[in-house]
């Protein structure tokens, strides 16, 4: 129960910002719901006057302008089928128009005008009635809404004074090209869905759909409808309880539901419980506001990688620095003079506290500040579950995101700034970057996502990158042949980083060391630079040393073999130039034992070796003039 209660204090801490529009990067619109609302894509608004009279109707073609903010009720929002259970105030048209039967609607049992125009009746009557309600009651009660419909061409009826069903070329001498309507719904003109809204000559109305007054009529007149008192299993009150709670959570569209206890004739309480309130029972009031705080926070800033959706958020502070994300997100303006030089895990550490200083301040060190971690996916179309969930202080989540940016670090080539400039990064690169680098561009979201699961308790609670992750990306790095070269260099950099959090060696090049691995990366790595200086800044070919490294990870002796004699003309080439890159091969090799020159497969160490090596020729001048600075060539992913 605490992911709701963290939901539930998060509605809580922002009731400033309920029903306040807010726009995705899309320019989709959002907002925090009101109690008892819920979201509908509407097809048709219609105008009425302040009198009750109908004003005007258009179709809703702009699909970014037709998601409504709605009042439901328990029934309502849970409807399915043929059940009857009508949306206070904006509906299906099945619903709302009083001539539906009489234009060839087809109903089934009861009507669903009857139980509609009740309940709106029943709220335009109470005395948290607002006056907007008022005049659309009025209006509706008249029972001729598509009779105003077709007469403002809206709807359209067949030759026999009945709504078309479905459009066809022989409603062309009727009506000319396909109306609107028909390519907005997407069934019959019978579903589509119709908001009402107030208009006046002499001012201007806020649009009902948008309208705290309307949110607060219907809030306090529902209040008052709800059902039997009970012990709320979240926050301990006793407060009206109910079994029915929200869908809708990760988009309009969604069936799924987090919590559900509809199968009274199959085995849910079977041989446990007589009833669903036996096993826990939620308020209304806890229900709505946690669902609807999901909701919000889901497009305020989760991420959603095919339907599973990766959502961290603070209870009291929203925008929490996001674990999936690489360092460059915390700290987006490098130093130039700092990205130069190397760190050790120490130093790096102090950076990203520097970077993160930010979050830190913001802390009240009386609050009990939490910060939530939650992943949700579903595996039917009806049932949505946690698969992830973790709350924890926040400065010991703070503490775990520098650990994770001081460890897992490399130096990175792959991310732009905002004039789409490529920059030079150091530290933990972003999980679907490290997914990128363990399966390639191209890997299906199903295997992204959950890679992503994956990494979490590698990053939250320090556990151990998984062998396999760590295994794949070194096979795709030591094959760089078999990419573009910016997408090699972009796996090269990741990889690294995994190997160094997984070994702890650190990003300076060690010259003190003689681990036989990590020897050999540096040998690659200097045949590398230098046939790259000989071949000179025209000639683009891979090198040698690159041709052969996916050879030379498996038989590094037989390899470097091959690659040595290969060295002999570019050496040739430079001449005296060559006697730097001569002698460092010399001393390198030196630190290898006999028994240590062999053709055992070398492990991800060569990696960081060829890295670190090639990383020290390219920016350290003063050994010689002639190294030329590195050359990534940089796409488009």
């Amino acid at each position: 129960m605490s992911w709701l209660l963290n939901l539930f204090e998060t509605y809580e801490s922002n009731l400033d910002r309920v029903g306040e529009i807010e726009k995705t990067s899309n320019n989709r619109e959002y907002t925090l719901l009101p109690v008892a609302h819920t979201t509908q894509n509407a097809h048709i608004v219609v105008e009425i006057t302040e009198q009750g009279e109908f004003h005007s109707a258009e179709v809703i073609t702009n699909k970014e302008d037709r998601s409504t903010f709605i009042p439901c009720t328990e029934e309502s929002a849970s409807r399915a089928g043929s059940k009857v259970a009508p949306y206070p105030l904006h509906d299906k048209l099945s619903y709302v128009a009083g001539d539906f039967v009489a234009y060839g609607g087809k109903i089934k049992n009861e009507e669903p005008f009857a139980a509609y125009i009740k309940q709106l009746e029943e709220w335009a009557n109470s005395p948290y009635a607002c006056a907007k309600v008022k005049s659309i009651y009025a209006y509706l009660s008249k029972r001729q809404l598509i009779k105003d419909l077709v007469e403002w061409k809206i709807l359209y009826l067949d030759g026999y004074n009945k709504l078309i069903d479905k459009w066809d070329s022989k409603f062309e001498k009727m009506y000319g090209q396909k109306p609107s309507i028909f390519s907005v719904v997407t069934g019959d003109q019978e579903s589509a869905f119709i908001r009402f809204n107030v208009y006046s000559p002499d001012k201007i109305l806020t649009k009902v759909w948008k309208d705290p007054e309307v949110y607060d009529s219907f809030i306090q007149y529902y209040s008052h409808q709800l059902g039997e008192v009970d012990y709320c299993y979240v926050t301990g009150k006793q407060l009206p309880s109910t079994d029915r709670h929200a869908n809708k959570i990760r988009n309009a569209a969604d069936k799924a539901k987090l919590i559900s206890a509809n199968d009274t004739s199959g085995f849910t309480f079977r041989g446990r419980f007589t009833k669903s309130q036996d096993a826990a029972s939620i308020s209304y009031e806890v229900s709505q506001k946690a669902h609807n705080a999901l909701k919000w926070l889901i497009h305020r800033q989760g991420k959603t990688i095919d339907q599973r959706v990766f959502l961290i958020w603070g209870n009291d502070e929203l925008d929490i620095p996001d674990i999936a994300e690489d360092f460059y997100s915390f700290d987006p303006e490098p130093d130039a003079e700092k990205v130069k030089k190397s760190f050790t895990n120490e130093e790096f550490a102090s950076e990203v506290a520097k970077a993160l200083s930010g979050y830190t301040n913001k802390l009240n060190p009386d609050s009990k500040s939490k910060v939530n971690i939650l992943v949700l996916d579903s595996a039917t179309t009806g049932r949505l579950a946690v698969l992830y969930y973790r709350d924890m202080d926040k400065m010991l989540y703070l503490r775990k995101l520098i650990d994770w940016h001081s460890t897992c670090v490399w130096v990175h080539r792959y991310r732009k700034n905002e004039q789409g400039e490529t920059v030079q990064f150091f530290g933990a690169p972003a999980t679907k970057d490290i997914a990128f680098a363990v399966y390639g561009p191209r890997v299906n979201e199903k295997v992204v996502k959950g890679l992503m699961e994956r990494m979490l308790p590698c990053i939250v609670d320090g556990q151990k990158i998984p062998k396999d992750i760590v295994s794949s990306a070194i096979q795709r790095a030591s094959n760089p042949v078999a990419m573009e070269p910016w997408e090699w260099e972009k796996t090269l950099s990741i990889t690294c980083a995994l190997i160094n959090k997984q070994e702890g060696i650190g990003m300076p090049l060690d010259t003190e060391t003689n681990d036989r691995d990590y020897l050999f990366g540096r040998l690659l790595a200097i045949a590398d630079v230098l046939e790259r200086n000989a071949l000179g800044r025209d000639e683009k070919r891979a090198t040698n040393a690159i041709r052969y490294m996916n050879s030379f990870s498996r038989y590094p002796e037989r390899t470097w073999k091959t690659i040595q004699t290969a060295l002999q003309p570019h050496q040739a080439r430079l001449g005296t130039k060559a006697a730097y890159y001569s002698r460092l091969i010399d001393e390198v090799a030196s630190k290898l034992s006999i028994k240590d020159f062999n053709n055992k497969s070398l492990s991800g160490k060569y990696l960081l070796g060829f890295y670190s090596q090639r990383h020290e020729l390219y920016n350290n001048k003063s050994q010689t003039n002639d190294v030329l600075q590195i050359e990534t060539v940089q796409e488009e992913e």
